[in-house]
């Protein structure tokens, strides 16, 4: 995987998606939901294992910075304050290839928690 490189990085115009395309031409849209859930901080994956938080309610997350971390990676930033997050293009790759897969896992869990992707209503 290591001779995979992104040509392109792009956040979309509502700050929802990163858009990746690989040097072998793959091309994948990323919601900024799912990369802010399966971020890999340790604030989400914990220092070890079954460490891993189940991060709710955020449906509506959005991308608020992109910053190249040496040139193997993108630290992401995201509106909600959370960016500790160090994507590497492996990880992004993978986020490309499996985000049907991973997605579906993570409603799983939220189910079975008795959360959501939606934020908390707030009262009026």
């Amino acid at each position: 995987m290591s001779d995979i490189w992104p040509t392109e990085l792009r956040v979309s115009r509502d700050r929802r998606t990163l858009d990746v395309t690989f040097t072998d031409g793959k091309a994948f849209s990323l919601p900024a939901e799912i990369m802010r859930v399966l971020s890999p901080s340790a604030e989400v994956q914990g220092h070890g294992p079954g460490q891993k938080v189940t991060v709710a309610g955020k449906r509506n997350v959005g991308i608020r910075a992109i910053t190249p971390t040496g040139n193997y990676a993108v630290r992401i930033a995201f509106d909600d304050g959370h960016d500790s997050g160090i994507f590497t293009w492996s990880y992004l790759r993978e986020l490309g290839e499996r985000g049907g897969e991973l997605l579906a896992d993570y409603e799983r869990e939220l189910r079975e928690k008795g959360l959501s992707r939606d934020p908390p209503q707030r009262a009026r």
